[in-house]
């Protein structure tokens, strides 16, 4: 965000943030443990202490927690800009109807997210099968999350890929933004959609409009 904005305005211009930084560690247990109210509950107060410090709108760092996305917006005032609206409107933009997903369990399973690209933007979702969910989400969380970069795990995910281009998705959202540590263009021809660069655009943008 911070080159987004010195790109777009110039000069010695950076990107005004308020950041609030929870431990994974505890969000991750509540997580795992289905406790999705308790870890809504977290983001929540630190929802309400950004907006305190001033911000005009939110933005949720995490694919996986925009499940709790409707608890925040309850607390807040301020409007929260959703990764998978700002997603969704680069894949309509770009002609895209039919796209694969990639992402923690709890993304490529639930219905928060892609729900909201079926219903919302009429966008066909594939994912992955089940042995291949399993696979995916351990590599996010096993090796992703602890900063390891596994080749082995990437010609695995490439595979997944080409099953999901094979089942007509036209594209594959790396729908965790822990993904392109492993995952880029010059591994495949397949189209991608990392969230997170398109989330912090996005971010950008509304913050330049403001």
């Amino acid at each position: 965000m911070v080159e987004g904005v010195k790109t777009c305005l110039g000069g010695l211009h950076s990107a005004k943030i308020c950041l609030y930084s929870v431990d994974f560690h505890e969000i991750e247990w509540l997580q795992q443990q289905a406790k999705w109210q308790e870890a809504g509950r977290i983001l929540a107060d630190a929802a309400k202490a950004i907006e305190v410090g001033g911000a005009g709108f939110l933005l949720i760092c995490s694919n996986t927690m925009h499940k709790v996305a409707p608890l925040i917006e309850s607390e807040i005032s301020i409007p929260l800009l959703h990764i998978a609206d700002a997603t969704a409107q680069q894949l309509i933009a770009d002609g895209v109807t039919r796209v694969g997903l990639l992402g923690t369990r709890f993304t490529m399973e639930q219905d928060f997210y892609k729900e909201k690209l079926i219903k919302q933007y009429h966008i066909d979702v594939v994912v992955p099968e089940p042995a291949e969910r399993e696979m995916v989400d351990r590599v996010i969380f096993s090796e992703l999350c602890l900063g390891n970069v596994n080749p082995a795990s990437r010609d695995a995910y490439l595979k997944v890929m080409d099953s999901m281009h094979a089942r007509g998705a036209q594209a594959i959202i790396l729908g965790c933004t822990e993904i392109d540590l492993l995952i880029s263009s010059k591994y495949t021809d397949i189209p991608l959609y990392d969230t997170t660069a398109i989330h912090c655009a996005a971010a950008v943008q509304s913050a330049i409009q403001e």
